[in-house]
């Protein structure tokens, strides 16, 4: 039977990785600081975005596989069960992770958007392969906000943290939209000069 890890808040995973707690609905995670790490199959009460640099690791999603490889974006909601299970073995792995509680989005607008960002639908098991520049933006916003979560709290952080989110995932959206309308096109391109 498989040893599971509940991801129930945010920290769950992070204290996992041995990240220092900073926020009690958002965790963003450099995996360069805390690698090399043990592998977990995790049952997700929380949202996340998993920006992999590394290639070497197949990981599970519900009950297949994820289709992976470097340079990927990976999304999960809560209920859903993800990763690879632990073997005792402790790997390197490189990106980042954003981890946040559907609570954090209480009173705001994404509350009820959430569910428009079809990337995290159980039934989409492809991972987002993004460009050099989608990945240095996503980047990016992981680094802003883990900056934030790093100032004294106020009553203006969590309204900064949620719109970071709104952002990163309005970003994710484009990325989606412009992988599968190439792969929609290079399709068309292959059937044309059959």
């Amino acid at each position: 039977m498989s040893n599971i890890l509940k991801v129930r808040n945010v920290n769950d995973y992070g204290s996992y990785l041995g990240c220092p707690a900073r926020h009690p609905l958002v965790c963003v995670i450099d995996y360069a600081e805390v690698s090399p790490i043990r592998h977990s199959l995790n049952n997700y009460g929380v949202y996340g975005i998993f920006l992999r640099d590394d290639t070497d690791v197949e990981l599970d999603y519900g009950c297949g596989k994820y289709d992976y490889n470097e340079g990927t974006l990976l999304c999960v909601a809560p209920g859903q069960v993800g990763g690879k299970e632990d073997n005792g073995e402790r790997v390197a792995i490189t990106g980042w992770a954003l981890l946040f509680h559907p609570d954090l989005l209480h009173g705001f607008p994404l509350e009820r958007r959430i569910k428009e960002y079809s990337f995290f639908d159980y039934r989409v098991n492809e991972a987002l392969h993004m460009t050099a520049e989608e990945h240095d933006t996503l980047v990016s916003l992981m680094r802003q906000m883990r900056d934030e979560l790093g100032k004294k709290t106020d009553e203006l952080q969590n309204r900064i943290l949620v719109g970071y989110i709104e952002l990163t995932l309005n970003f994710c959206q484009r990325f989606y939209n412009r992988q599968f309308l190439t792969r929609k096109i290079d399709n068309s391109d292959i059937i044309c000069h059959v």
